[in-house]
């Protein structure tokens, strides 16, 4: 028959639970989560008493997980504003042209200006062989100053377009007024279509049918509103509204026939976008052979918008890897506060550690304790460092001008991975806390 006085040489094996219930209770789920629960109430009760001490062990993780969301967040607007942007023409457009559109050194930009100018010449034999071909135009670009009476727009994209049939290639629709005839671009009338900055910076925000009709001036020449865009708004802060349309042969008086030219190719689905640019490069070969001092070289370039989409996802994976190597910093910052933290209220609670093991507590409800007050606070960090994110993501969206894309699994990913941080950072001051002796415990002062 055992002793009373045997549980008290051993008090650490026992709890009142253990104790009191049956082994069959003890192991029910419902138990345990009450347990658990009862835990975080002391761990919230523990957070609640050192308030300072608390805010301090907060910081690093709200930084840390502040700046992952936020990034994140506005990197993922600038995806979507972006896609939707190079992809306005879809999947079906390519283009041909003497340069291709992004250069990457000086070497490159002398090699390419060796090429023959793309003439409207190219383009009409496009037209003429490209059996996959659905829509072909042209376009030449310059960059004017645009003048109504007192007022000027300066750095305005002057575009020079060849048949109508590109404004849809180019995806902007018209909202008010018209576009020009077949007759009235091929006779070289001075006559344009006007983007929304023009209408802001000329006519201070007027209507778009009180333009119709007006007078402005492009290079010293006056030019006839007959249309107005719809907006497209901006990217990355440069504005796609300061346009002016004219047609390809009023353009040619300007700057005259001896520009390279960019021939837009249009394929009716994107099943024969690649058969399309075969027959166009088969074109272009016959016209002009390769480059007498370089063979490897085509002597034009054939791109659709991948090109920028590339480009900029390059440009932004640089970014993600630069923002999550800031953040882990910050977290692993904030983890050493946070084990610092733990290990000071580890001192401070000896005796209280004492007290509960000399009652019955083992080493595993001690364990778990401190865990679950690292886990807390972490966590807690964690949810603050969401919403922080999230509305810095806001303001910056809203000062820039792109949409707003709020992604759950990153507010998951955040509260998680700052749960992590609290586990890994609490488990040392967690092990210390259980491997007390509850004599020497009780003596601490």
């Amino acid at each position: 028959m055992q002793r009373r006085g045997d549980q008290v040489d051993q008090p650490q094996r026992y709890t009142f639970a253990r104790a009191v219930l049956p082994a069959r209770i003890k192991s029910f789920p419902l138990f345990r989560i009450a347990a658990l629960w009862e835990a975080f109430k002391v761990a919230l009760a523990s957070l609640r008493q050192n308030k300072l001490r608390t805010s301090l062990t907060l910081m690093g993780i709200v930084v840390g997980v502040t700046a992952v969301i936020a990034v994140v967040t506005i990197i993922k607007g600038l995806d979507k504003t972006v896609a939707q942007t190079f992809s306005s023409q879809g999947s079906t457009v390519f283009t041909i042209s003497k340069n291709p559109q992004i250069i990457k050194s000086r070497e490159e930009f002398v090699k390419f200006n060796r090429r023959k100018d793309v003439t409207y010449d190219d383009a009409d034999a496009i037209t003429r062989l490209c059996t996959s071909c659905w829509r072909v135009g042209i376009a030449a670009n310059a960059v004017e100053t645009v003048k109504y009476a007192d007022q000027k727009a300066e750095n305005v994209r002057v575009r020079g377009v060849q048949p109508t049939t590109m404004f849809d290639i180019d995806g902007v629709t018209i909202d008010a007024g018209r576009i020009w005839t077949e007759g009235e671009g091929g006779s070289g009338r001075e006559i344009c279509v006007v983007g929304p900055d023009i209408l802001k910076n000329l006519f201070n925000g007027a209507s778009p049918d009180r333009a119709i009709g007006q007078e402005i001036k492009i290079a010293g020449r006056p030019y006839q509103i007959i249309g107005v865009l719809e907006p497209l708004g901006s990217i990355l802060g440069f504005s796609r509204d300061n346009v002016v349309y004219i047609p390809y042969s009023t353009y040619q008086k300007i700057y005259g026939a001896r520009r390279s030219l960019i021939v837009f190719i249009q394929v009716p689905a994107a099943e024969q976008l690649e058969a399309a640019e075969d027959q166009v490069r088969t074109v272009m070969h016959n016209r002009r052979g390769r480059t007498p001092d370089n063979p490897d070289d085509e002597g034009f370039a054939l791109e659709t918008q991948d090109v920028f989409l590339n480009l900029y996802g390059a440009a932004t994976s640089n970014i993600y890897i630069v923002t999550i190597g800031v953040a882990a910093v910050s977290l692993v910052v904030g983890g050493i506060v946070v084990m610092n933290i733990m290990l000071v209220s580890v001192t401070e609670r000896t005796k209280e550690i004492g007290i509960r093991k000399a009652i019955g507590a083992r080493r595993k409800d001690i364990l778990t304790q401190f865990l679950i007050e690292a886990v807390t606070v972490t966590a807690i960090g964690g949810a603050i460092g969401v919403g922080t994110g999230f509305g810095l993501a806001y303001v910056i969206s809203a000062l820039i001008g792109f949409p707003l894309l709020i992604s759950v699994a990153s507010a998951v990913l955040g509260v998680g991975v700052s749960s992590v941080v609290g586990i890994v950072s609490g488990l040392w001051p967690a092990w210390r806390a259980a491997k007390l002796d509850p004599i020497e415990a009780l003596r601490a002062e």
